[in-house]
Order: C-alpha cells, then sequence, then structure tokens
C-alpha cells in the first residue's frame, strides 16, 4: 500500500482526537509526556519501540530524564501519512492500559 499525504484538513480533523499533539508546519506531529521519573520515561519508550516495530513505522524519541518527546511523519511522502496517526493513537492507548 502507498503511503499518501493528507490534506491539512484531514490533518487538524485527526489532531482532534489527539490531546496535546502540536502540528509543525503541516510536516510533522509531536508530543510530550511526563514521567515521574527516568525509569518511567524508558518504560514508556519501550512500549512504543514494541508498537513502532509492529506497524514497521518508527518515531523520532528525545528522552530528557522524565520527559519523552514523540515526533511523527512519514519520510517517504516528506510529511503526514495515515501511518502517523494510527501509531499516535496506539501511544496514546498506553498511557490508558
Amino acid at each position: 500500500m502507498k503511503d499518501i499525504k493528507l490534506a491539512s484538513e484531514t490533518i487538524h480533523q485527526n489532531l482532534k482526537n489527539l490531546p496535546d499533539w502540536d502540528v509543525i508546519d503541516e510536516i510533522k506531529i509531536n508530543k510530550t509526556f511526563k514521567f515521574e521519573n527516568f525509569l518511567e520515561a524508558i518504560d514508556f519508550v519501550n512500549k512504543i519501540a514494541k508498537i513502532a516495530e509492529k506497524n514497521q513505522h518508527h518515531p523520532d524519541i528525545h528522552i530528557y530524564y522524565n520527559q519523552v518527546n514523540i515526533e511523527l511523519w512519514s519520510h517517504s511522502v516528506k510529511g503526514l501519512t495515515e501511518k502517523d496517526f494510527i501509531l499516535a493513537n496506539q501511544i496514546e492507548d498506553i498511557l490508558k492500559a
């Protein structure tokens, strides 16, 4: 299946279901998650890694002690695709479990 770059309207519609995620230049979405300590942050990253590998869609992850910044975009289209929003929702689901 070929990745299709999403239009601005679709991007913003999808963001309505993702609290505190920001869009950057209509190309990327990101969110910073805060935890009690470093170990909780790393546990979260490890859970993301398993989901990302299963989906074969990998986010940029930045760890700052107890904060984890996730940045999603599809390199193949130099923008956002449905895959990015699927993964963002799955990341949000980690916190609900």
